[in-house]
């Protein structure tokens, strides 16, 4: 876990700008599916950051239920052990190479999860929302999840009947549950929903939802009484708690519920709840219906991000599916690998990967246009100006649409990035001004114009390499939550904290249009290539 100790920027009661991702099950390794939400978050909470503001950002590990059970039991293990094994080796060790900065890591088997969703359970408990009943129904282990017939395939015989996500024979289910009364809820979610418009996203998910609540809900079974992996329910001991019930609530238990009183209040409701487009139902309308009962705030935001699609079925492990990210990262790189996803796939669409797509837009965006860019102005400067940045001396029409692109690039890409989570769009902003100021300095000529030794020659050398290195500048503070090491080098490139700038990480987005602001006199020396051409990378 990449996790840095404090990102606060401002004083302790101030709310925070709460991002979480949804908790992954851990009856397997991390694949691109899994990564793709995690990224997203990490660059939409270090686009926050980037802001000035307070934020905080939550990941971690979904750990009970019955797939953990059998797989754990199928590999020699305790389900305990299996976990633990996963989380230590796989988990966490991914999200530190992928670079995420997650400022907490809830594991749902930790005591300080497990006794605040006892206390939340007890609490409905004693309200009257919840009461015992019998279940029947089909159930996918591999969901964990009890399935409506509109949800089932017709399987090999007559009476089997399977699951529409995973493809495999769904159980019967036949046991003494406890129910939460979710059917009282439905007016008062569909309510909420038309008063908040836009709680949930996109508005092809939103529409589901509502088609889904208007057609009646039905009291959800929260427990669960033949196996014994999960969550005791405190009143009654024979049964434990609904996978799902549980998980949810690691959102709250996270931020402090039922432990730190103000940390809470700084922290919920969160700002926005990512989470894949197959557990939208759970996040927008039962945890929705779980906190009314509770009396607690609703979530601003829950925004179901599409499937990575691989030969036209989503990508995951029990599809055969599953892509290990450090298969693309080792030939990639880490930022390349950050970058692509989130801009080749717009947010919230399922969206095909492909090897050919990668390698294209690595080629033509990164390598050529940004790397090449990079390499070419502190080239220029080392070349005409020994290394120390020049002076402008006299801006022209040409400079001034420079600057009119970055003011363009930067609010399309705040507005897109850190409000609308379009970061397809926001990218493609960003890298609408690289092409800018690559075009710009193919119209300007410098190393025509650095045959010209005479004064006004030499000025106006000077003006378009620092109109060069000004726009690098620019886009290193732009581009550094989506590729923080690739702007971390070309931060130091333009030697702008030596030349008293400040930490990369310490510039605003509200200022970065500010012209001017990369110092005359900063040395700029020329790194390494941000992106070497494919051919020229190590073999994995």
């Amino acid at each position: 876990m990449a996790a840095t100790a404090d990102h606060s920027t401002t004083g302790a009661s101030a709310p925070a700008y709460y991002v979480s991702t949804p908790i992954y099950y851990v009856n397997d390794r991390p694949h691109l599916g899994h990564a793709y939400t995690t990224v997203a978050g990490d660059v939409l909470t270090r686009w926050h950051r980037q802001r000035g503001e307070k934020v905080w950002y939550l990941t971690g590990t979904d750990e009970h239920g019955q797939k953990i059970m059998r797989t754990a039991e199928a590999n020699g293990v305790s389900p305990q052990e299996w976990c633990d094994k996963l989380v230590e080796e796989a988990w966490k060790p991914l999200w530190e190479h992928l670079e995420i900065a997650n400022d907490d890591f809830i594991r749902t088997t930790q005591q300080r999860h497990t006794d605040r969703v006892q206390e939340f359970v007890q609490d409905l408990y004693d309200k009257g929302e919840i009461y015992k009943g019998g279940y029947s129904g089909p159930y996918c282990v591999g969901c964990e999840e009890f399935k409506l017939p509109a949800e089932l395939l017709d399987g090999a015989t007559a009476d089997e009947k399977l699951c529409s996500v995973h493809k495999k024979p769904v159980e019967w289910l036949e046991e003494e549950n406890y129910f939460f009364r979710l059917s009282a809820y439905g007016p008062k979610l569909l309510e909420f929903y038309a008063a908040n418009p836009d709680f949930i996203q996109p508005a092809t998910a939103r529409n589901e939802v509502l088609r889904f609540v208007e057609q009646d809900l039905k009291d959800l079974s929260i427990s669960r009484s033949t196996f014994n992996w999960g969550v005791p329910l405190p009143w009654d001991e024979k049964h434990v708690l609904y996978v799902w019930v549980d998980a949810l609530q690691n959102y709250i238990t996270a931020a402090g519920y039922g432990s730190d009183p103000e940390r809470f209040a700084e922290l919920w409701p969160a700002s926005v709840h990512l989470v894949g487009k197959d557990i939208l139902r759970f996040h927008a309308v039962i945890w929705p219906a779980m906190l009314m009962a509770a009396g607690l705030p609703l979530p601003k935001r829950v925004v179901a991000n599409g499937w990575l699609m691989v030969g036209g079925e989503k990508m995951s492990k029990s599809n055969l599916t599953g892509i290990a990210p450090t298969d693309l990262t080792s030939h990639f790189g880490v930022d390349a690998y950050r970058y692509y996803f989130l801009r080749a796939i717009p947010f919230g669409t399922d969206g095909s990967f492909s090897w050919e797509d990668f390698t294209a837009r690595y080629t033509s965006e990164l390598a050529n246009d940004f790397g090449n860019l990079a390499s070419r102005v502190a080239a220029m400067v080392g070349k005409y100006f020994d290394g120390v940045l020049p002076a402008s001396a006299s801006d022209g029409e040409a400079e001034q649409a420079v600057k009119d692109g970055l003011a363009k690039a930067v609010e399309t890409a705040d507005r897109k990035i850190g409000e609308e989570l379009d970061f397809a769009g926001g990218l493609a902003a960003i890298f609408e001004f690289v092409k800018q100021v690559n075009g710009y300095i193919t119209e300007q000529e410098p190393w025509k114009v650095a045959k010209d030794d005479s004064e006004e020659g030499r000025a106006r050398l000077a003006t378009i390499l620092y109109t060069a290195a000004e726009s690098l500048r620019a886009t290193a503070v732009l581009l550094n939550p989506v590729m923080p090491s690739t702007a971390e080098k070309l931060w130091t490139s333009l030697g702008a904290e030596a030349a008293g700038l400040g930490a990369l990480s310490a510039q605003t987005v509200a200022t970065v249009a500010d012209w001017g602001r990369l110092p005359a006199g900063a040395t700029v020396t020329k790194g390494e290539i941000l992106f070497p051409r494919l051919e020229e990378k190590p073999a994995a």
